[in-house]
């Protein structure tokens, strides 16, 4: 198989933190001298697409806005699609609410009878707003949202909590699953993705460190999936999961040796 289009995660396989990993410039180098169309998909759900322009210039990659999907992107459309009239209550970070209201839509406090409840990685996340949640979520007919799964995510030093942290706690809390959880690996993550790529999704390559939403993605779809193991996933956590990526590698910098391959 010659691949047509590489799905990419950012965190913990091109960059961490503000620092490229070791390799990924020549694996993307190699993605590109095989004409191969690129989508990055990030599960962080506080910056738009326009925002890793600045962030890949800043380790001196070159990409463009239209090449970038982020969680928040993908809960934009979500919401567009499935509830565009909602007054929604948003347990997130600033960048959320800035990505949802650039997108047409109804942001309000919890005192103002929402609709729906979008629960995200929230720095200020504290024991107020976790009752203001279970007092939103104590009605029903309010919908749950996550924007993301990511319980932990890759940065500088050591991991950190992500989204998927305080969905988890939300949902404990209120004795309630979310209706839908956005970002990778969800349906709609993997629809835009496709749609940008514009290749039907056999000829698409998934190169991520993370099993459950990066491998999980390619794997729904019927993509070709690589493990990259420059993030959160070790040799023990993939022994143990029931999720089996094609490839592993030990970095993106291994990615032309697997186009090589597969030509």
């Amino acid at each position: 198989m010659n691949f047509r289009g590489v799905v990419l995660d950012v965190d913990g396989t091109v960059v961490r933190g503000d620092e490229p990993i070791p390799g990924a410039r020549e694996g993307l180098d190699a993605l590109a001298a095989a004409g191969v169309t690129r989508v990055f998909v990030s599960n962080n759900p506080t910056k738009p697409p326009e925002a890793y322009v600045d962030r890949f210039a800043g380790v001196g990659l070159e990409v463009s806005p239209e090449e970038v999907i982020t969680a928040g992107s993908v809960t934009a459309r979500y919401l567009r699609e499935e509830r565009p009239d909602d007054d929604l209550f948003v347990v997130g970070a600033p960048g959320l609410v800035d990505i949802l209201t650039d997108a047409g839509l109804s942001v309000v406090d919890a005192d103002d009878d929402p609709d729906a409840l979008v629960a995200s990685i929230d720095h200020e996340f504290d024991y107020d707003a976790m009752c203001q949640a279970l007092w939103t979520l104590s009605d029903d007919d309010v919908g749950f949202v996550g924007t993301d799964p990511d319980v932990v995510i890759p940065a500088v030093g050591r991991d950190v909590p992500g989204s998927g942290a305080v969905i988890n706690a939300i949902a404990g809390v209120a004795e309630r699953e979310p209706d839908a959880v956005l970002g990778k690996p969800s349906e709609t993550a993997r629809e835009m993705a496709l749609e940008r790529l514009g290749v039907p999704a056999e000829s698409v390559l998934v190169v991520g460190d993370r099993l459950d939403t990066d491998i999980a993605l390619g794997e729904r779809a019927g993509m070709t999936t690589a493990l990259v193991k420059t993030g959160v996933t070790d040799d023990d956590t993939l022994a143990a999961s029931s999720i089996t990526p094609d490839y592993v590698l030990d970095s993106l910098g291994e990615v032309g040796r697997l186009l090589e391959e597969e030509t």
